[in-house]
């Protein structure tokens, strides 16, 4: 059971690099650099369990506040 978690958790997550890059018009690689280094991805991870039920677009917009919280800077 865990492993089928940990699964979604991933699919989840990659989907949400793939939103924020479309979203702010990155490549993939620097969308994930950027929600590394400002802790969306952390966020994700951690608050998984309650983000997942949202919309995606409430999601990004999620990651993207606790991103500019931690330094990040998108427009």
């Amino acid at each position: 059971m865990e492993q089928i978690n940990n699964d979604n958790k991933i699919k989840y997550i990659n989907y949400c690099i793939a939103t924020f890059a479309k979203q702010y018009r990155m490549s993939l690689l620097a969308a994930f650099n950027y929600l590394d280094r400002y802790g969306g991805l952390a966020f994700l991870d951690e608050c998984y369990e309650a983000e997942h039920l949202l919309s995606i677009e409430d999601a990004i917009n999620d990651i993207a506040i606790i991103c500019k919280n931690n330094g990040g800077q998108l427009e």
